[in-house]
């Protein structure tokens, strides 16, 4: 089955995948594990797995071709949003060498800077 992967540096693996793994849970099967770092979500096109690392949370997706873009968007667009002050970034890499997407928490609006008149 066709593969994706991203790894997220982040201070706080444990706590990200604990979040998104409960987030998504209440819309698809989930689990977490607190003791061994390692969790799961499984959408109807295809599964996701969390493993979380000293310094670095590991993310996998699984699924037919055609469904990668839209795991990798799922997991890294909420993960994201949870990581928001720490400026987390998701960037996929598929198995089979092709560039995967990337999310990371870009503001839909720029800031104001004084004396620019922006």
């Amino acid at each position: 089955m066709p593969r994706s992967e991203a790894h997220v540096k982040t201070d706080r693996p444990q706590r990200y995948a604990k979040q998104l793994a409960a987030h998504l849970g209440r819309k698809v099967e989930s689990n977490w594990d607190e003791e061994t770092g390692l969790g799961s979500v499984v959408f109807s096109m295809g599964t996701a797995t969390l493993t979380a690392e000293p310094g670095v949370l590991h993310l996998a997706v699984e699924g037919e071709a055609e469904n990668l873009g839209n795991l990798e968007g799922v997991v890294g667009r909420h993960l994201v949003r949870f990581g928001a002050k720490d400026e987390l970034v998701a960037e996929w890499h598929r198995d089979n060498g092709e560039p995967g997407s990337v999310q990371r928490n870009e503001d839909e609006t720029p800031e104001h800077t004084p004396g620019t008149g922006a």
